[in-house]
């Protein structure tokens, strides 16, 4: 009896097996692409085209070969999306024996994705679910009811464009997108990951929805965003030209009502540079951010953006907006008493450097600046003071041309203030209002500009300390030059044996910032 149940069950197996290897050959599928075709379409608000359909009995779905999605034809005429198939999950049940298609599941296997960014502030993909489908008024009254319970992209490619174009499309790599019980009327969870070039990766998980209509782009959503070794160069975002580079890991929470995107996180910034003549900051930035943004007017507003560096942190505020140019924007930067010891690292960034050897210790840094213009070429203006700080290993004295060999030879130059007002622009940095109290040596104002090559044109007006060696050298050198002209001109007069304080000596300092030729004109004192 045994025997014989054993060999019913053997049979019946066999049975199974026969049968839904035949289902296939039984079924055509392509009898469903029409209904597919139509269904897909009005769900997306676009003209979906699928290729020859087959039917997996065994996963419970149809699939399809070389499908294609139209672009909203404001954008052009090529395809929205392109992929080598899709898997279309349905009902076995009703498909077999209702000749009823219910779909459950759609996953897309490496598909090329087309993104563009019109001037408007519109996307390509705006429109999906309907928004601008020409199915009727009566159509256009509620979101499409396709519901499904998986929706995937697998292995995908996207290119991120502008109309009209302004750079290198941005492009991802490794697209995968999972979202589950997606309907479009409800809100549903989702997770994205994809690749940059250079190595970078981007890790997108939240809950989003129920679709807006009118612009699908202003769907609200909540999600964080894990953004690993971005590097803004090769990813094609940034011309090399610009000199702004780094590689930054950037932890960020996003939320969107519907209209206003808002962030909230941190970024380190590893290899930091800000500037054209700048040099990779030589330890990583660290960076708190919190932005809120407008889509639809591409404008901007930056809360707070802390750029730490030790205990104290520099502030920028302000807003942005995009143009066909590039972003504009409007910052004002605070920086209160920055301690120079942990500022400094940050100066090569900036394109500031000092001379050669040298280095500052101690003191703080105050400025109050206004950032105006492109992103990639600001105007940078306002007043910078630095106080109480020592600048080792070069000794500002021995250096003056016109009083050597009598300069001190002191291991630095003591800074008890040094302020200017700065308005520096990719062409060049104009200081004016310099003012420096150095005690060992004295006083010194006037003007300078640095060159985009950073070559220094500099006249100041100095007034030595007379308690100063280099201010003793100075009176000598004003009365040997007056005593010797005086002789000349008045050739019985008796030369003056009292020393003089000199006052207002023109200096000129030329060069560069790590080679600077600094010289004192005792001469002109006397014309």
């Amino acid at each position: 009896m045994q025997r014989l149940w054993g060999k019913v069950a053997v049979a019946a197996a066999a049975l199974v097996i026969v049968v839904v290897g035949l289902i296939p050959f039984l079924v055509n599928a392509d009898t469903f692409r029409p209904t597919l075709e139509d269904q897909l379409s009005r769900a997306m608000g676009r003209k979906l085209t699928l290729g020859h359909l087959s039917f997996s009995p065994l996963t419970g779905s149809l699939v399809a070969q070389n499908i294609s999605v139209a672009d909203d034809p404001a954008f052009g005429t090529s395809p929205f999306l392109e992929a080598k198939s899709l898997s279309i999950g349905v009902e076995t049940g009703p498909l077999l024996f209702h000749r009823q298609v219910r779909i459950t599941k759609l996953s897309a296997d490496s598909p090329s994705i087309n993104l563009i960014h019109a001037q408007s502030g519109l996307w390509n993909f705006s429109s999906l679910g309907g928004a601008t489908a020409s199915h009727g008024p009566e159509q256009m009254s509620a979101l499409p009811d396709l519901t499904v319970d998986e929706f995937a992209i697998k292995n995908g490619s996207a290119t991120v464009s502008t109309l009209p174009a302004t750079g290198k499309p941005l492009a991802y790599t490794d697209i995968n997108l999972s979202i589950q019980k997606l309907a479009f009327a409800k809100p549903f969870p989702f997770q994205l990951s994809a690749k940059l070039p250079g190595a970078g990766t981007v890790d997108l998980k939240g809950n989003a929805g129920p679709l807006e209509q009118k612009n699908a782009a202003d769907t609200p959503f909540r999600a964080t965003l894990q953004v690993k070794h971005f590097d803004p160069v090769s990813a094609g975002i940034v011309d090399p030209s610009h000199g702004i580079s780094m590689v930054a890991d950037i932890d960020t929470q996003l939320a969107s009502d519907g209209g206003i995107l808002t962030g909230t996180g941190k970024i380190q910034a590893a290899h930091l540079q800000l500037a054209r003549n700048g040099s990779p900051a030589p330890q990583p930035v660290d960076i708190d951010f919190s932005i809120s943004d407008n889509p639809d007017t591409r404008t901007g507003t930056i809360s707070d953006l802390s750029l730490h560096t030790g205990p104290v942190a520099a502030h920028v505020k302000g807003s942005y907006r995009s143009t066909p140019q590039g972003i504009e924007v409007d910052l004002h930067v605070a920086a209160p008493n920055l301690p120079i010891d942990s500022l400094e690292q940050l100066l090569p960034a900036f394109g500031v450097r000092l001379p050669s050897g040298s280095a500052l210790r101690g003191g703080t840094l105050t400025a109050n600046l206004a950032v105006t213009g492109l992103a990639t070429a600001a105007t940078i203006t306002g007043p910078i003071e630095i106080d109480n700080t020592r600048l080792a290993g070069f000794d500002l004295g021995s250096r003056i041309e016109g009083t050597h060999p009598f300069g001190s030879k002191g291991g630095g130059t003591e800074i008890q203030t040094l302020r200017a007002q700065v308005n520096s622009s990719p062409q060049s940095t104009q200081l004016t209002s310099i003012y420096g109290n150095l005690p060992q040596i004295g006083t010194a104002s006037g003007n300078g500009t640095v060159s985009a090559s950073g070559a220094l044109d500099f006249r100041l007006v100095a007034q030595f300390s007379t308690t100063s060696a280099v201010g003793a050298v100075a009176g000598k050198a004003v009365n040997v030059i007056s005593g010797m002209i005086g002789s000349f001109l008045h050739p019985k007069s008796s030369p003056s044996t009292t020393t003089t304080s000199p006052r207002g000596i023109p200096i000129t300092v030329t060069g560069t910032a790590t080679n600077p030729s600094i010289r004192a004109n005792f001469a002109a004192l006397l014309k």
